[in-house]
């Protein structure tokens, strides 16, 4: 298997985690030349309004993952937002490397299902299991997705 394949799918997964974290990594990567979306129809990931959008989602997320109210990851519009952009993810990772959008796009979806289930059960298990808040489990989350869509994007 094309290792470009497998991190489009490990970019998904993180977007599972975090669904606006993975796209701001990749946007910044693209901005500032790790990633090269020029000549490809994702090349508006490479912009500043783009990056900054992202960040500002991202920072939007976290707040909002704080609240009580706050739906499950795997709720259905929460699971739509990290299909869509895992996919947007794998999409932009492959098109940087001159492989199949399509199948960037369907792998980073992937990941993102894969992502969305397998965080919410981890979380909610190291919750109970250590008996802690659910906020310091989300906090060492927001840097797993943070370490996992860094690597992916400078590799």
């Amino acid at each position: 298997m094309n290792y470009i394949f497998a991190f489009a799918l490990g970019l998904g997964f993180a977007a599972g985690l975090r669904s606006f974290t993975p796209p701001a990594v990749v946007a910044w990567a693209a901005h500032i030349g790790w990633l090269n979306l020029n000549n490809s129809p994702l090349a508006f990931m490479g912009s500043i309004i783009t990056a900054v959008i992202f960040s500002l989602l991202v920072v939007f997320e976290l707040f909002l993952d704080l609240q009580p109210s706050t739906p499950k990851r795997t709720a259905p519009f929460p699971l739509v937002a990290r299909i869509l952009t895992g996919g947007l993810c794998g999409a932009c990772l492959c098109a940087a490397s001159n492989q199949s959008l399509i199948i960037g796009a369907i792998l980073g979806a992937i990941g993102g299902v894969i992502g969305a289930f397998a965080g919410y059960e981890i979380r909610r298990r190291l919750v109970a299991a250590l008996n802690i808040k659910d906020i310091f489990v989300a906090l060492v989350e927001d840097l797993v997705t943070i370490g996992l869509a860094c690597f992916f994007v400078s590799r």
